[in-house]
């Protein structure tokens, strides 16, 4: 082993990679074979990509690339390269991380048996990542006993308590299976490796280059390597020159106080602690690479990150020493705006013939709209991070699969399964879709019950749909029994989502990169089941399954624009670009939450010299200030993100601190602001459609002439263009519906029960069993219905022993009136003592004003009076109307629930509607509207009489917003 420690470091406002690259280039100089002979040591997969494509920059010709391998990092399932797996063949081989995922999940149900099933996969990811710290920190389980503070909240002792538990029994479990964690085998592989280097040093060059990792183990490998005749250790923007007062404060000595984790210089501090190096014999690499910012640049970097204590330097630094030439920001309003910005600096940078750029930011929704702006412009940007598989339409397909199956198939559900876009693609794509529109319209409204049966019972009544129903049917028949009890085995689930996968989608649903990733997460969750939780509650499934689906990210094969980039902070640290873009400059974004651990509490962690929960934040400040070496910066952020203003990330604060103010990018925001603007705005007029008079309708209905009067357009749209408004799906029973519902009530209580009390008041109930009505609506309308039919009864049964008898329900009839036919539907028709006839109009609610009759509106009773006079509803019912009465379901003056109320009659000084002229006015009114719009050519304006006219079922249609309020006050009623 050499004295000296060969270490280096290559400055930060150089490219990496290319700079190593360019280094061994010209250490080998012309021996082609010596590249070939070197072994690099580099810290992830991710790592070797990198470097490899630097390699190929610089080739200029063939090149024999030396040999690549990685230390592996277990937070992102990253194994030890292979070059280092023969020193460790004697080293069982790790488990599944899914395996464990599932066990641990197991041993946690066990601790504490009021734990769920998905709650404690989720939890058991936690207690992976707590078990793998203290692997790679080498801390034995057993030193747990000691850890523990004497005050310790109560929760965290629970925590504690079930963590002793599950971590004495995890070991049992590991050598039951003839394994060992991957942390575990990882630090044995480099233990071993460095003991084999050590009896036995490589005679050919080693390099370890790009790690800061500060594990034990690594650093122990890591000084082995600095010290061999041909070994050398290359580290990523070491500041050498931070004065050494900053230097000690990042780790100082003493009891009680703790280390600065947030600083970018932590972990590197710590790194060369353990590999016994001082700062002082590192040395600098003297090859460049090309690219980078200037020697300034990275000194007012290390300026502007000193640690929080030291920041009062800056008002003493030149301003050459804070100076960030080529840095520029860009404070945008909304996310929107930034993401629109960012991908204007990306094409206008492209668009410089060899030029290079990159996004890179830990915001994966920003990332996402970036991407979808450039590919408006045909520039197709490969998202380096991926996506989580629950985001990609193979992991929403099983997601769907199973929130159908645990809500027995409710029509929401079911139409974004069988609507899904992987299910029944190719050629009988549209047809499917044509046929779940079928559906579609016939699950409109209230929900039925829950369950196969009720909705074939549903369905059965549409003949369309029933046809589709037969055929979708018997493919979620299995799943439906499978999802059938509250608690099942796990496996069992998880076969049935995989064969209903299959079912409906065939081969698509494990096709391409995330089908694959999906088909192998599920083989290996099956395969791990039998281990895990022994029941599972069903209703849980859907978040147990979307936990695991969100661990696997799934990266786009390459093939995307060569010179553009969407990076995530991981595979940014080594990568190169003439313009890096730096988006979501947010606390809380960049740098991150620290992601808490439901384990172990902080003093117990401090205890233990385990890493803090902030360590994850001196990581990506490491990755910030990386990426600020880049020759062209851009810094963006967004005053405020979907919820609320946002705060700006403290990077973001400090270089603005330092510098007075960065150079803003004034002409990016303006851009984006431009690129989808209308122009001159010109708002819609108030519509008049006016079509010519012979083809205006006919017919009209009796509850439509208030629509004809007080919103034309509303009519035309209704009757001449036949728009309907559709029901939501799985909608909550609304007012028309129960209206609707008491109809029928009453209809079979008139027709079916001769108005007999004691019969009405089991149909209401009956009507309130219905699956339809939503349980909360049951609870708080059913007294109040129940109250109501119970006056309805007493009502009618005191009307009979006056001699008034109900003699019709729910008829049908029309009147032809010159040249319009006039037709309705009467709810209830009395014969009166007299042998005149009363007409009756149920209300869920209040009736209308004698006010709003006077006026000329609310003419229901008064037409269907009409048609009742001249026969139309039939001759048992005809006869001359003497009453006209609204029966309201809702309270009363009196407060008490039923009452009735007539629209017409004179009061004491003579004011108001003769009962007997009202169908004469009501035959005048009508004929009014039917010679002004339907025989004649007057325009259908929109919203004519606004008071008459509450339903907006056709305010977009009209672009009611756009003149309402301006035409509105500036133009005369026509």
């Amino acid at each position: 082993m050499s004295a000296a420690p060969r270490v280096y470091t290559i400055p930060i406002h150089r490219p990496f990679a290319d700079a190593l690259a360019a280094g061994l280039l010209a250490r080998a100089g012309g021996d082609r074979m010596a590249l070939a002979r070197t072994t690099l040591l580099l810290p992830n997969a991710r790592a070797i990509r990198t470097v490899t494509d630097a390699f190929v920059r610089r080739a200029g010709g063939g090149l024999l690339l030396p040999r690549m391998a990685s230390i592996g990092d277990p937070e992102l399932d990253d194994r030890v390269g292979p070059l280092l797996e023969p020193v460790g063949a004697d080293i069982p081989p790790a488990i599944d991380p899914v395996a464990r995922q599932l066990i641990l999940a197991r041993l946690i149900v066990d601790a504490d048996p009021a734990v769920e099933a998905a709650e404690a996969v989720r939890l058991a990811a936690d207690l992976a990542r707590t078990i793998d710290q203290m692997v790679v920190e080498e801390v034995a389980p057993h030193a747990l006993a000691d850890a523990v503070p004497e005050a310790l909240a109560e929760h965290w002792q629970g925590a504690f308590a079930r963590l002793r538990l599950v971590l004495d029994r995890w070991p049992a479990e590991l050598a039951l299976r003839g394994r060992i964690d991957l942390s575990e085998r990882r630090n044995r592989l480099l233990v071993a490796t460095e003991a084999a280097w050590a009896a036995s040093p490589p005679q050919a060059p080693l390099v370890a280059a790009g790690i800061t990792v500060a594990a034990p183990a690594v650093a122990r490998l890591l000084r082995r390597i600095a010290r061999l005749p041909q070994g050398m250790v290359v580290l990523p923007g070491l500041d050498r020159a931070m004065p050494d007062a900053e230097w000690e404060a990042l780790a100082p000595a003493g009891e009680g106080m703790r280390p600065i984790e947030t600083h970018p210089q932590h972990a590197l501090r710590l790194l060369l602690d353990r590999m016994g190096v001082a700062r002082g014999e590192v040395l600098p690499w003297r090859f460049g690479g090309g690219g980078g910012a200037s020697a300034a640049r990275g000194r007012a970097i290390h300026n502007a990150m000193a640690p929080a204590a030291f920041t009062d330097k800056w008002e003493g630094l030149p301003p050459r020493a804070r100076r960030l030439s080529g840095v520029r920001a860009l404070e945008l309003a909304n996310p929107a705006a930034e993401a629109q910005a960012i991908a204007i600096a990306l094409r206008q940078a492209i668009e410089t013939p060899g030029c290079t750029a990159a996004l890179v930011t830990p915001d994966r929704a920003l990332a996402t709209r970036v991407a979808a702006h450039l590919a408006r412009w045909g520039i197709a940007a490969d998202d380096s991070a991926g996506r989580p598989l629950a985001q990609t339409p193979a992991g929403t397909l099983l997601l769907a699969i199973a929130e159908a199956g645990v809500e027995r198939f409710a029509p929401v559900a079911l139409l974004a399964l069988l609507k899904h876009p992987l299910v029944a693609g190719g050629g009988a794509r549209i047809d499917w879709l044509g046929r779940m529109r079928t559906l579609d319209a016939a699950l409109r409204g209230p929900r039925a019950a829950p369950g196969l049966d009720e909705l074939s019972r549903l369905l059965g009544t549409h003949r369309r749909a029933a046809a589709v129903w037969e055929d979708v049917r018997p493919l979620l028949e299995p799943l439906a029994a499978a999802f059938a009890e509250a608690r099942a085995p796990l496996a069992a689930l998880l076969a049935a989502v995989r064969e209903a996968a299959g079912r409906l989608a065939g081969d698509a649903a494990w096709a391409k990169p995330a089908g694959r990733a999906a088909a192998a997460l599920l083989e290996s969750l099956e395969a791990a089941a039998p281990d895990g939780p022994a029941l599972v509650t069903v209703a849980g499934f859907p978040t147990l399954l979307r936990t695991m689906l969100e661990q696997v990210a799934v990266r786009p094969p390459q093939g995307g624009h060569p010179r553009v980039a969407i990076l995530g902070l991981i595979e940014a640290r080594l990568a190169q670009a003439d313009l890096v873009v730096l988006g979501g400059l947010n606390e809380g974004v960049w740098p991150s939450l620290p992601a808490p651990d439901p384990w172990l509490a902080p003093a117990i962690r401090a205890a233990l010299a385990l890493p803090g929960l902030e360590r994850r934040i001196g990581v990506e400040a490491q990755q910030f200030a990386a990426a600020l070496g880049a020759r062209e910066v851009l810094l963006t952020r967004a005053r405020r993100d979907a919820r609320a203003p946002a705060v700006a990330s403290r990077f973001w604060l400090r270089l603005q601190a330092m510098t007075g103010g960065i150079t803003p990018a004034r002409m990016l925001a303006r851009w984006a602001e431009l690129l989808d603007h209308p122009g001159e705005l010109a708002p819609a007029e108030r519509p008049r459609p006016a079509p010519p008079a012979a083809d205006r309708p006919r017919r009209i209905a009796v509850t439509k002439l208030d629509r004809l009067k007080a919103d034309p357009f509303a009519f035309y749209a209704d009757a001449m263009l036949r728009l309907r408004r559709w029901d939501g799906v799985d909608a909550d029973p609304s007012a028309a519906w129960r209206g609707s519902a008491v109809h029928r009530v009453f209809e079979a209580w008139i027709g079916e029960d001769g108005c007999d009390p004691t019969r009405l008041l089991p149909r209401a109930e009956a009507l309130l069993r219905e699956g339809a009505v939503h349980p909360v609506l049951r609870a708080l309308w059913a007294p109040r219905l129940i109250e109501a039919i119970e006056w309805v009864g007493a009502q009618v049964t005191t009307d009979r022993a006056a001699g008034r008898t109900p003699i019709a329900a729910e008829r049908k009839g029309a009147l032809t009136l010159g040249e319009v036919e006039l037709y309705g539907t009467v709810d209830r028709v009395d014969r009166l003592p007299g042998g005149g006839i009363a007409i009756v109009d149920w209300k869920t609610g209040k009736p209308p004003t004698k006010r709003a009759v006077a006026g000329g509106y609310s003419m229901q009773l008064g037409l269907l009076g009409l048609i009742a006079e001249h026969g139309g509803f039939g001759d048992d019912v005809a006869g001359r109307p003497e009453a006209f009465e609204y029966w309201s379901m809702g309270a009363g003056k009196d407060r008490t629930l039923g009452y009735r109320e007539s629209p017409v009659g004179l009061n004491t000084r003579g004011e108001g509607i003769d009962p007997a002229e009202f169908t004469t006015l009501a035959a005048r009114v009508l004929a009014g509207a039917v010679a002004e719009y339907l025989t004649g050519d007057a325009p259908f304006v929109a919203k004519l009489h606004p008071e008459y006219s509450p339903y907006g079922d056709y305010d977009q249609l009209m672009r009611l917003d756009e003149w309402y309020g301006r035409l509105a006050r500036a133009e005369p009623q026509p």
